[in-house]
């Protein structure tokens, strides 16, 4: 029982508990025994191990010596990047224009803030089927049609006139567009990086992903003050025109399908073994070495570099032979896992705050006794924006000092668990800002109106660690079921923010700011608390279900 840890019965060893320098995830400083038959970065001051490993095929992403420099992969990401934040932009686009779109269409308040819902359902609805997509025929074509989607789709919003219906639909697909990028981007990372690479670049993934939501209401606020809330979405619809050649041009298909012993950051220390075996054999049958080549001789390969014709296909192939149908209902059976089950809650139930706060923002600002414009009212999500940067910077600070400190208490050895203590600022920022809000936010005769906005700002950052926490915790401890458990939280987040989107105004009227948010904050307080179980517990938790596979069990894998 190392740090209050609780330790299981029927393994040895369980799978995620490492020695913390040892670890796949980190930089591996080659020792000479340690990269024997491994391929090594020997560009800097010490050799890296490349994790994973680049196989012999030139048209896979990691052999940087030909087609996939360095500088190529950047421009990939930067585009994915730039059109990840016009589509995640859509999300928070109403949030400035709910009074506004309210008198025009002649609704109800609830009735335009479940536009946002919609736009959450579509997403919600089509990560079932974009990921199993994505892991049989490659990410190029779903990023190619996303882009088309939100294109058309922006302009289908602008040009609705008073259709609320044809609004609703708009807003759908608008959020189907958007699910490429939410969901494949970070995975796109991993298709072009070697670990020791995708720090930043997962920091400029999800700055793209999360942090343009929050900088859109700013924005919109003043072009819906100078040209209408029209223009809010035909500049969506003309900028994510512009990145659509970009796409087709310049993005090729990053994913690969690379054997499994490759795959040293997933694969067992016997199939590592194997690898440096095959290695060694290659080098007695004299088809040469490739140790400590950074950039990959190809020792015996054949395969042809893909043409400039053959990577503008959309689908270029199979990338795997999984079966499609089990990849959509394989996330389901993982809600009953309680690992990513608390992972749902952690992540899901603070998104879903912010939500609830982008849509009613308007009202509390629009209305007495400020009676702000949509410009001032955009202006109010300044603190959303500064409080996600904010967020992202002390998660990715604490995250590893605080890993790293516990495992030098635990003399070297590396649990997951220890990622779940990110869950502490949440609980102090988070639920500090619901609380300020609900107090600040109901009462703006007596207090600065600055208050509900340094809140929203607490409670964004504090859901920011809240996400990087149980993200970091369920890659490390469930490494087989990430992608299917990642689609799990998605589906929870975008479903549970969907049923806020159309109740929560009505509860609003009738329990007030204060009473509401107050609630909202306590709720919050008893997930945050579900940690220390899944803490004490969760090695034991590993050790279960590394024995008990609920994918094997429901024929699924």
């Amino acid at each position: 029982m190392g740090l209050w840890i609780l330790e299981p019965k029927a393994l040895e060893h369980v799978p995620g508990t490492s020695n913390y320098f040892d670890d796949p995830d980190r930089p591996q400083v080659a020792d000479g025994s340690a990269a024997a038959g491994l391929k090594c970065d020997t560009s800097g001051p010490v050799r890296i191990i490349l994790v994973p490993q680049p196989s012999d095929d030139p048209n896979d992403p990691l052999v940087v010596l030909q087609n996939w420099p360095l500088w190529k992969r950047d421009t990939i990401l930067f585009i994915l990047a730039l059109v990840s934040i016009f589509a995640t932009s859509c999300g928070s686009i109403l949030s400035t224009n709910t009074i506004t779109l309210s008198l025009y269409f002649e609704l109800p308040f609830t009735k335009v803030a479940a536009l946002t819902g919609y736009f959450l359902l579509g997403t919600g609805v089509v990560v079932a089927f974009c990921v199993p997509s994505a892991r049989i025929w490659g990410k190029r074509h779903l990023f190619l049609l996303g882009t088309v989607i939100i294109v058309f789709s922006s302009v289908w919003a602008g040009a609705t006139g008073k259709h609320y219906g044809s609004m609703v639909w708009a807003r759908f697909f608008q959020g189907i567009g958007c699910a490429p990028f939410e969901i494949l981007v970070n995975a796109a990372v991993g298709d072009l990086y070697f670990v020791h690479e995708r720090g930043k670049r997962m920091a400029l993934a999800n700055l793209a992903v999360f942090g343009g939501a929050f900088f859109t209401p700013v924005v919109v606020g003043k072009i819906t003050h100078t040209l209408g809330w029209e223009w809010s979405f035909y500049f969506v619809s003309i900028f994510s025109g512009i990145c659509l050649p970009l796409v087709f041009f310049y993005v090729p298909e990053t994913a690969f399908n690379r054997a499994a012993y490759l795959n040293t950051d997933l694969a067992s220390t016997d199939a590592i073994r194997l690898y440096q075996s095959e290695e060694t054999a290659a080098e007695k049958n004299g088809a040469g070495s490739v140790v400590d080549d950074p950039e990959l001789q190809f020792t015996g390969a054949d395969t042809k570099v893909k043409s400039f014709r053959e990577n503008l296909m959309p689908i270029n192939g199979r990338v795997s032979d999984e079966n499609f149908w089990k990849l959509v209902f394989r996330p389901f059976p993982l809600f009953a896992h309680p690992a990513v089950f608390w992972a749902c809650l952690t992540q899901s139930t603070m998104i879903g705050w912010t939500v609830f706060i982008g849509i009613i923002i308007a009202a509390v600002f629009l209305g007495p006794p400020l009676f702000w414009d949509e410009v001032q009212t955009g202006y109010a999500y300044a603190g959303a924006f500064i409080g996600a940067i904010l967020g992202f910077v002390f998660a990715g600070v604490f995250a590893d000092w605080s890993a790293k400190y516990m495992t030098r208490k635990n003399n070297g050895v590396y649990e997951p668990e220890f990622r779940i203590i990110l869950v502490i600022p949440q609980l102090i920022f988070g639920c500090t800002g619901l609380y300020l809000f609900a107090v600040t936010a109901s009462n703006l005769e007596d207090y600065s109106w600055m208050l509900p906005i340094f809140a929203f700002g607490l409670q964004v950052a504090g859901m920011i660690m809240g996400t990087v926490s149980a993200s970091l915790y369920i890659v490390d401890a469930h490494r087989g079921i990430t992608i299917e458990a990642f689609t799990c939280t998605i589906m929870f987040k975008n479903f549970f923010a969907f049923g806020i989107t159309g109740s929560g105004y009505d509860w609003l009227v009738k329990g007030g700011v204060f009473r509401v948010f107050v609630w909202a904050a306590s709720i919050q307080i008893l997930i945050c608390l579900l940690s220390i179980p899944m803490y004490l517990l969760g090695k034991r938790n590993r050790s279960f279900f590394h024995r008990h596979d609920i994918l094997k069990m429901c024929k699924l894998r």
